[in-house]
This record gives C-alpha cells, structure tokens and sequence, in this order.
C-alpha cells in the first residue's frame, strides 16, 4: 500500500473565500476568517508543460518578404513531423497549453462529481460537469494574471510554503522532507513544479484577500436585515462549533512522546495566559487546518467520536479542554460557538450571516478585479476557445507553440484556483 495518499484536493477546485483568512485572525473570528474544515491535502500532480524536442532543427536561410499577407502559424512539430505542444492562450509572458487545458476539464469534472455524489441525479451531474468544464480556460487565465500579478506586488509567500509541505508531510505520515520529496518523485511527479503549484496557490490567495476581500466591509445592519428576512433558516438542531490545535506522534518513537505532550501542555497554558488560540495553531498545529487558525467547523450530536463529544458538548462558548491523548497525537480543543436545539438569536448566527453577505459580494467583486486584470494585460487566445477563455483584450489570433515557449512554460506551471465557480 503506497504511503501517499491519491493525488487529488490541495491544488484544484479551491473555494474562494474558505481560503482567504486574514493573517492574524482574532480569537472569536467572523466567518470569513473561519472557513469551513477542508480534507487533509494530499499530493497532486503539477500540471507538466510538453518535453522539448531531443534535437533543435537547423534553421534555413531566410526568404525573401514575402508579398502576400502572411498566413497563421501552425504548431511546432518535431523532425518526424509530430505536433510537440499546441497553445491556446497567452497571457502576458506565459501561455497556456492543450495538455493544461485537458488536466484543467478532467479535475473540474472530478470536481463535480465529488461535490454531486449522492446528491444529484444523473442529469444533474451532467449539468455540473459542463458548466464547470466550460469555463475551464477562463480559470487557468484568471490564476495566471492573479499570480503574475502576485509577483508584481513582491509578495512572499516562502514561509507558508514550508508550512503547506510539512503539512502534507504529516498527513502522509512521513518523517522528512526528504521522504515527502521521494514520495513525491516515486508518484512520477517533478519536486521543483510540486512546489511551485502550492507557491502560486498561496501566492493568488494573498492577491484576493488584499486586493478585493479587504474592500468588502458587511455592516451589522446589513446582517441584521437578513436574518429579520430569513429567521426560518436558522432553526437548527443542537451544534458547536470547534477548532483544535493538533500535535502528531505519528512515526515518533516511544521516547518522543513526553516531550510532545509537555508541548502540547505549553501551549494550553499560553492560551490561558491570553495569547491568541489561530495565531499558535498556524504556527505550531500539525493538523490540516493550522493554516485556518485550526478552524475545523460545526458538529451535531453524533458525528464526533465519544471521547471528545462528552466534553464539547458540556462546555460553554471559548472554553478550553485539556490536552486529550489520542491515537494519532495530542489535542487541545476550544467551543467557538454553541447552538442550542431551536430557532437561533441573531448574535449566535451573526457570524454565519456574515458569511453569507461576504461571499455573495466577492464573487462579483473577484470578476470586477478580474476584468481590470483582463484590461491592463496582454490576453491572446487561440480561435475556436474564445467562448471558454471568458474573454480577451487583444486581436484574436492563430498561436503556435516552438521548441523555446515550451521551454520557457516549465517555468509557469499551473493549478486549477477557481474551479467551483460557474458563472461567465
């Protein structure tokens, strides 16, 4: 049995605003600094750009101009006379391929079926399936302006590179870096372009909280107006809601394990020394959400395992457990919220509401920015992909691929960011 896991979940299909907390989330955090608990990422393979030809073709002197209108290049082709790569968008200095293009459909429509199962009928898949594969270039054109325009702004997001890796390290239970670059190279994977797609998402994460989530502001009356407009919503049964700081004792040795507990002991005391729970779960967790301040979501009676469910369900809003030893490690637990079975009072569903109101505003805000990216850039897009690119600011024309743009991609490697969106 492979000690990875199957490659699907971190890199595509990424809902926008469950991944775009602020950096220093405070210790009751609304919503969209909360999002919902996400899988345990795993390794994913990069999108790869096409093999350069083994032997560069001598190049022929060249014709004289010629007279007659110049007709559109064709894709590059090797000595044999097979197609190495054909582009169908570029976008400023980078460009897209077929191949990027094909793995975009595929995980969109694994996407689909994994949101849809046993929920939707055959003809309804089928719906989600095409509406998300519709899109499919537009998406990979709006993570490449959203990452180039990353760079531009000089962000750093080196720091939560390492933090991702070691996370995926942990939930593969391997012992090293070393090990997860191994397992990462026996899957058939390249290292550097596994890196780089976690870099890219990170790095257009950062690019929408700062340039489109910090302009979106939701006022208490705005909240206070939907839930007068919807209270029938908010009839819930008993829940609370949870995050956790997790230390692994996966693949440690007997010996380690004192010392990992008395860790986990030291920061329960800190918390009740005033510092902040998200804060040291982002830096010391070893849990999937740490990125997420720890945040895992909302349970009701019956879907947390005994041990833990006896002690949550008994606790009051903020409090804390003590360190819980279980199989995999030690777990320190606090209630952010707790909902007692009924119609909910406004302040327990604020957050909730907030939401909401937050995530109807940033799609609109998000293709708004996207289209003023679109504006001061340079887009070309192959005929026949026009109506899946969502649109382009230069003339529409025939684009070829060569042996030095192919090359040129291994440096732009993309994932899939907004894969759950629908809308042209």
């Amino acid at each position: 049995m492979k000690k990875t896991v199957l490659l699907a979940g971190l890199l595509f299909a990424l809902p926008l605003l469950a991944q775009n907390p602020p950096a220093n989330p405070p210790s009751n955090p609304s919503p969209q600094e909360n999002p919902p608990a996400q899988k345990p990422p795993s390794l994913e393979a990069p999108q790869m750009a096409a093999p350069e030809p083994e032997k560069e073709q001598p190049k022929k002197p060249a014709a004289p101009p010629a007279k007659t209108a110049a007709k559109p290049a064709k894709p590059a082709v090797t000595g044999e006379g097979k197609v190495v790569e054909e582009i169908v968008a570029r976008v400023n200095n980078e460009i897209i391929t077929t191949s990027e293009l094909q793995k975009a459909r595929s995980a969109a429509s694994e996407d689909a079926q994994q949101e849809c199962s046993g929920r939707c009928t055959p003809e309804q898949l089928q719906v989600a399936v095409e509406d998300r594969q519709k899109f499919a270039l537009r998406d990979l054109i709006d993570q490449s302006l959203l990452a180039q325009r990353g760079k531009d702004m000089s962000i750093n997001v080196e720091g939560d590179v390492v933090k991702q890796l070691d996370t995926i390290r942990i939930q593969n239970k391997l012992e090293s870096m070393e090990k997860l670059e191994a397992a990462v190279t026996k899957e058939g994977l390249n290292w550097d372009d596994f890196k780089s797609n976690i870099r890219n998402k990170l790095l257009t994460q950062e690019v929408i909280r700062r340039e489109v989530g910090s302009h979106i502001n939701i006022g208490r009356d705005d909240a206070m107006k939907y839930y007068e407009a919807h209270k029938k919503e908010f009839v819930m049964p008993e829940q609370v809601a949870l995050r956790a700081i997790e230390i692994s004792t996966d693949g440690k040795q007997e010996a380690d394990l004192p010392d990992l507990k008395k860790k986990a002991e030291g920061l329960l005391q800190r918390i009740k020394d005033g510092e902040d729970f998200a804060t040291l779960a982002k830096r010391f967790s070893d849990g999937s959400t740490a990125q997420q301040g720890g945040y895992l979501g909302t349970y009701k009676r019956g879907e947390l395992a005994k041990q833990l469910e006896d002690q949550v369900f008994g606790m009051k809003k903020n409090q804390l457990t003590d360190v819980i030893e279980t199989k995999q490690g030690f777990l320190i637990l606090q209630v952010l919220e707790r909902f007692e079975e009924g119609e909910q009072p406004f302040e327990k569903v604020e957050n909730k509401i907030m939401d909401q109101l937050y995530s109807e505003r940033m799609e609109p805000a998000l293709r708004e920015y996207l289209k003023t990216l679109r504006e001061q850039s340079y887009v070309v897009v192959k005929p026949g992909y026009q109506d899946m690119a969502g649109g382009g600011n230069s003339e529409i024309e025939e684009v070829s691929a060569t042996p030095e743009a192919s090359k040129e991609k291994k440096a732009h490697k993309k994932y899939l960011l907004f894969g759950k969106k629908t809308s042209g």
